[in-house]
């Protein structure tokens, strides 16, 4: 365990770093993060002993470092520095063996099965085995900081001290490194700091983090508690927008550009959409913002091709998504650009209106067929094929992430109140049926001219929203009913 008390040091008569107080528990990772400047690499040579500082203590398992000597403390702590120098050339094994350097009693003399096995699994570690020959002044950036890296890992230390360690690795070996430190913490009980320039992998990677801004601590805890956009914009002077790790409970960022985009003025209209026996398409000039249930590209993203494909009831694929990727560019449009839906109805059956209001416009596109519709509060059980109603909505506006999912419930109670409306059934419960258990929807905007940050029935939108998937819906179930009929 790592213990840091109202520490302050610097450089001549200056405190660069001023009362920093943490702790780092066994097994914990802990990722410092701050602008350039911001006292990041004094902290950690002053928690290394490499910088003597004017107050506070550093304590490992309660003893304070400056009780140690020097080789007893390097038992103790691995530094990973920001900066090699190189006075000789070493090879790849000679420079990792350095590590055990505090192990020894005599320069390799007293070389022991423990210290070859350190350096193997090291160099093992490190996938860098295969270069234990080679001079390590031949090797690139990325390389030479792999073999750095092992060499603190041969050093054995319960605290693994890290001043940018992914510098000048590629993305998959960044993975790697960060994959093997955190092992390491959790298999070895190491106690790990690290400094970050890259805000979404100490987020990713760490326990807790420690945001600097002029030598002090601005916030410290949990990656959810410290990567909040007012304080990252704060500190680095940049606009920045906070969203969830698709598979972590973590935070990430994505910058936002100080200069906007320039893109042409735009309305999504009705007369703008392509129908065929085949799909029905709107391609825009430039990509909207969207969120979907689709099967392809669902979820949320920017697109400018919006394809509803008929297909028929009988289809069946083992890989929907892939055949109706394929299918997408075989007409001529960018699978990685295109939203994909598929109906079983006639597509020429589509119903596109638009409405307007004092914001701007939006238009609503639905298909529907429901001869297989599902009353939702009794479908545990079901198994047979259903219907699909897809519903599109585009508007002409700037909409909120709020205004988004408000935007698809509202849709979902609009669409639920047709089906109520023209006594759509259920024909396993004979009740009134909710949706088609394959239904999707779509919700798009060209995110020009108002901003609209939210789409519930009482804002203007939401009303719009409500009454176009109704009208919509209601006569696209009389479309599906009269070509039943036919």
């Amino acid at each position: 365990m790592l213990e840091i008390q109202e520490l302050s040091g610097g450089y001549g008569d200056e405190n660069i770093v001023q009362n920093v107080s943490f702790r780092v528990n066994k097994g914990q990772m802990l990722g410092i993060l701050g602008p350039n400047g911001s006292g990041k690499s004094t902290l950690m040579k002053l928690i290394s002993g490499a910088l003597p500082f004017r107050s506070g203590f550093v304590k490992i398992d309660g003893k304070p470092i400056t009780e140690f000597g020097a080789k007893e403390l390097a038992k103790e702590m691995a530094v990973l520095p920001q900066l090699h120098a190189h006075a000789f050339s070493h090879t790849v094994r000679e420079t990792v063996a350095l590590g055990r350097y505090p192990h020894q009693s005599g320069w390799f003399s007293a070389w022991s099965d423990e210290d070859e096995f350190a350096v193997t699994e090291a160099m093992r570690l490190m996938n860098i085995s295969h270069y234990e020959k080679t001079q390590i002044d031949q090797m690139s950036g990325g390389e030479q900081q792999r073999v750095f890296v092992a060499q603190a890992l041969a050093q054995d230390a319960p605290v693994l001290l890290l001043d940018e360690p992914t510098n000048h690795l590629d993305i998959n070996h960044q993975k790697e490194l960060l994959d093997t430190i955190r092992k390491q913490a959790i298999d070895k009980g190491l106690t790990v700091i690290s400094i970050f320039h890259d805000i979404n992998l100490a987020s990713m990677y760490c326990d807790e983090l420690l945001l600097l801004d002029k030598g002090t601590i601005v916030r410290m805890g949990e990656p959810h508690e410290v990567v909040r956009e007012q304080d990252i914009e704060m500190v680095y002077k940049t606009r920045i927008s906070n969203h969830p790790h698709p598979e972590l409970p973590k935070p990430q960022i994505t910058l936002l550009p100080g200069v906007k985009r320039k893109v042409p003025t735009m309305l999504v209209r009705p007369q703008n959409f392509i129908v065929t026996s085949e799909f029905v398409i709107y391609d825009s000039p430039v990509p909207l913002k969207t969120v979907s249930s689709a099967v392809v590209n669902a979820g949320a993203g920017w697109f400018r091709t919006f394809m509803n494909r008929r297909v028929d009831s009988n289809y069946e694929c083992d890989d929907s998504i892939q055949e109706m990727k394929d299918f997408i560019e075989r007409k001529g449009f960018k699978p990685t650009d295109t939203v994909g839906m598929m109906t079983a109805v006639k597509t020429e059956d589509v119903i596109i209106k638009e409405y307007t209001g004092d914001f701007s416009s939006l238009t609503v596109a639905v298909t529907a067929g429901v001869g297989n519709a599902v009353d939702v509060s009794k479908a545990l059980d079901r198994k047979e094929k259903v219907g699909t109603i897809n519903t599109w909505i585009m508007v002409n506006g700037c909409l909120s992430d709020e205004a988004f999912i408000q935007a698809m419930i509202t849709a979902t109670e609009a669409k639920t109140k047709a089906l109520h409306q023209e006594r759509v059934m259920d024909p396993l419960t004979d009740t009134i049926a909710t949706g088609t258990s394959t239904d999707s929807c779509l919700v798009a905007a060209t995110q020009q001219g108002e901003y609209l940050p939210y789409a519930g029935p009482v804002t203007e939108l939401g009303r719009l929203i409500g009454i176009g998937v109704f009208e919509c819906t209601v006569e696209a179930i009389g479309n599906y009913r009269m070509a039943k009929k036919a």
